[in-house]
């Protein structure tokens, strides 16, 4: 028995000694970026292993290796007894133009996209300007909000505190969010969560070749998370100033061990208050997607977003008594708030969305996706008339606001579909990837909303004068305020001499004016072609669109109003390729509004073919532009200048008496120049930062003395940076990063009037993140607006400005596992 033992040992002693180990770490060729959970198998044999979230692997054997990573090309190399250094190359066009699968890398900037064309393509070979927010940007903002993360792009402008912005001076007009390069029909009144999104992409320009029905500045379209081949889990949690609490999470990882079937779940709550009088919210979001990669040949994915938003809508600051050029706004302080405590805005939204990507032979491939939405609106809310009360005699009482009350219900239902095919292929010297397809937008308001308000002065038979001006002072019920003799009120005046937050009770008004907003059903349908050439060092893209638009108001009712439209769009760009490093390219753009899909926010269109009484929202764009990637593709850079015409303007009157009287303004024009840079300087050190420049003027007015005016809530010039820089870990600081950012935005003039300017404004953010040495933790603290900087994002009038926040901090400790 002895001598067995012996035996055996020496075989165990014998293989050991001539098997080899194999070690190394697998980079991004391009960023050198580690590439978690890689797959390392030894050919012919069962032996595999996956490397670390730093891109580490060991393994026993030796022989051919085959290293597999969802993203990029698959490898083989023969194996060596030192360690080794791999680098895998991105294959951005593995799953085609449906992004199934997530992105694993950790930087502030982004080399592709699928939306801005419809196929994955690197942003420098797209020959228009696309700016990224990531959501590593996103994380070390503390962007919670999408207003904080998209700011950070180029020529974007916050224009209020709801979900509107200006992008390269044209406001935007349609309503609700692109998600996955698909449209979602809300109001923009309550900004969505960032938790479950990978990055915002600012598409410039109408790009209608591209999406239905867009902005002529540009798109918002926000990416969300997809599944990761690798287990990676992670949950935060923040407190902060004014009352912050909030907890994110978010899973992801393979279900089996072939790893064809992946998953990710996101989800956050946050209760907080406002530096603003009665402000809060309180945000719910969760978000499961599933992915399934049976083969190199098919991909689906399958995602659903639930999110509840409950809050109070902030209509904005009131300076009372203001005097053009004279009154300051610091007149009133920023907290100030019309409304009432018991107010509430309610947003309930699912949506579920279905993506497949198959490839029938190696250059064909089909394409589809489609999203359905439900969302629902609840509102009650006490808000200034944008008007002073006025006394017996018709005039204005400057300490006075008139107020109103209006209750709204409303329930929509979207159906999104898009399926289009792929053909890869070469025409002589010439190759082609042409893309062909068909979209569906469809928009159904149901039946069962509603809107009830209570505003104008009581009469003294009992009934309600809807008219804000006095015409036979005798009718009028009166009251006495502050010693002066006014028209009585449906709803209580807000007094700046002696502010009251006191829990209204809606049963003491009138309800006098009843809308029951009509069912409708908005729908697009559209046929287009692309076609993206290759030759030599030149890349065309030309793409051809047609839609067409119905419009149904009182939709399978018996009076049903139906306007159609059409619509062809071109798209014309070319790309010219200096090196490796440098794009050069130029485009032209045409974009289409009807104009019934961007008035739901005046309750009384709901009643009218909108469509009919308007005519659509024509754009078009001339941009010239260069990219670049710099220092081994570590830092992206894009620079772009560009005009964008736009006619048939819809927007509010501004007129107290009828607040919901719509016009049409002629024409405008925004010429401009702007930059982002985005990326590594070192391997421990990233930087963010834009600059535009916007020179956006009326052309054509119904008002000859606006035609050359500036356009509103437009800043001329406007800059944002971030940076963070981690300490070397063999540093004594070596646990410790920084983060510090800037913003920067010149004087806007209002929307509603131009009695005052917005002043520009300098304000400054820092934060300080401490991460121990080979820990899974991060503890971050972020301050915003450091030097304590009074300012306004933008403002409609005297009765409604928008000021920014205060000095505020946040803690935040992220656990990752």
């Amino acid at each position: 028995m002895k001598h067995l033992y012996i035996s055996l040992l020496l075989i165990l002693g014998s293989y050991i000694a001539n098997s080899q180990k194999i070690s190394g770490k697998i980079t991004n060729i391009d960023t050198k970026e580690a590439i978690a959970g890689a797959t390392i198998k030894l050919v012919n044999s069962e032996i595999e292993t996956t490397a670390t979230p730093d891109g580490n692997f060991v393994m026993e054997g030796e022989g051919t290796i085959e290293i597999k990573a969802s993203g990029y090309k698959t490898i083989q190399i023969k194996s060596r007894s030192t360690f080794m250094n791999i680098e895998m190359i991105s294959n951005t066009t593995e799953l085609q133009t449906v992004e199934i699968v997530g992105r694993s890398s950790k930087k502030y900037n982004s080399d592709y996209s699928f939306s801005a064309t419809k196929i994955a393509a690197l942003n420098k070979d797209i020959p228009q300007s696309i700016s990224t927010i990531t959501k590593e940007l996103i994380a070390d903002k503390n962007a919670f909000y999408l207003g904080d993360a998209v700011k950070m792009a180029s020529g974007v402008i916050p224009s209020s505190y709801y979900n509107q912005y200006s992008i390269r001076g044209i406001s935007q007009n349609e309503e609700g969010q692109i998600i996955n390069g698909m449209r979602t029909r809300q109001y923009y009144f309550l900004q969505p969560l960032t938790n479950n999104i990978e990055r915002v992409e600012v598409i410039k320009g109408p790009s209608s070749a591209t999406f239905s029905s867009v902005d002529p500045g540009g798109s918002i379209n926000l990416v969300t998370k997809k599944p990761l081949a690798v287990d990676r889990k992670e949950v935060s949690m923040s407190v902060g100033s004014f009352s912050t609490l909030r907890g994110t999470l978010d899973f992801t990882g393979p279900l089996n061990e072939s790893k064809t079937l992946l998953y990710r779940v996101n989800g956050a709550y946050q209760e907080a208050k406002s530096f603003r009088d009665l402000v809060s919210n309180k945000s719910f979001l969760i978000a499961p997607s599933f992915s399934y990669i049976p083969n190199e040949k098919t991909a689906i994915n399958t995602e659903m977003i639930l999110s509840n938003m409950v809050g109070i809508l902030d209509r904005g600051q009131p300076i009372f008594g203001a005097v053009t050029g004279v009154t300051n706004l610091n007149k009133t302080p920023i907290s100030l708030n019309l409304g009432a405590p018991n107010d509430f805005f309610k947003s309930k939204e699912m949506i579920l969305m279905t993506n497949l990507a198959h490839k029938f032979t190696s250059k064909i491939s089909f394409n589809a996706s489609y999203m359905k939405q439900s969302w629902t609106e609840d509102l009650q809310e006490h808000r200034t008339t944008n008007a002073f009360a006025v006394d017996m005699n018709n005039q204005a009482v400057a300490s006075l606001a008139m107020m109103q009350f209006v209750q709204r219900q409303q329930y929509w239902n979207v159906d999104n579909l898009s399926a289009f095919l792929n053909f890869d292929f070469k025409t002589g010297k010439l190759s082609h990837k042409l893309l062909t397809g068909y979209d569906l937008s469809s928009w159904n308001k149901t039946k069962g909303g509603g809107q009830n308000a209570a505003r104008g002065y009581l009469l003294k038979d009992g009934t309600v004068a809807n008219s804000f001006v006095i015409a036979n002072a005798t009718n009028y019920q009166t009251i006495t305020v502050d010693g002066v003799l006014l028209p009585k009120p449906n709803v209580n005046y807000f007094n700046l001499n002696n502010p009251s937050y006191t829990i209204r009770n809606i049963e003491d008004y009138t309800l006098n004016v009843r809308t029951a907003l009509p069912s409708s059903l908005t729908s697009t349908n559209a046929i287009y072609i692309q076609d993206q050439i290759q030759w030599e060092k030149f890349t065309f893209l030309l793409g051809l669109r047609n839609e067409w638009f119905e419009d149904i108001t009182n939709y399978e009712t018996n009076n049903e109003l139906t306007v159609k439209k059409t619509a062809l769009l071109p798209r014309i760009g070319v790309t010219y390729a200096i090196n490796d490093a440098l794009n050069i390219y130029t485009t032209y753009l045409e974009g289409y509004q009807p104009q019934s899909n961007t008035v739901t926010l005046m309750p009384q269109t709901g009643s009218l073919p909108g469509g009919s009484l308007f005519d659509p929202l024509e754009s078009n764009l001339k941009e010239f532009g260069a990219k670049a990637t710099l220092f081994n593709n570590r830092i992206s850079v894009n620079m772009a200048i560009y005009e964008i015409n736009q006619k048939n303007i819809l927007m509010n009157a501004n007129d107290p008496n009828n607040p919901d009287l719509l016009v049409t303004r002629g024409a405008e024009r925004s010429r401009g120049f702007e930059w982002d840079i985005a990326g590594y300087i070192t391997s421990n050190w990233q930087i963010n930062a834009s600059y535009s420049y916007i020179d956006a003027k009326i052309t054509n007015d119904r008002d000859v003395s606006l035609i050359g005016a500036r356009k509103q809530n437009t800043p001329k010039n406007s800059a944002n940076f971030w940076t963070r820089y981690n300490f070397d870990p063999t540093s004594a600081l070596g646990d410790f990063g920084v983060g510090f950012g800037v913003q920067y935005q010149s004087s806007k003039v209002p929307w509603f009037t131009r009695s005052f300017i917005i002043p520009d404004f300098t304000i400054f953010d820092a934060a300080l993140y401490y991460k121990p040495n080979k820990s899974n933790m991060q503890i971050a603290i972020n301050a915003g607006n450091l030097l304590n900087k009074t300012y306004w994002l933008g403002a409609q009038n005297f009765l409604r400005l928008f000021p920014g926040a205060p000095r505020n901090v946040n803690l935040t400790v992220t656990y990752k596992f």
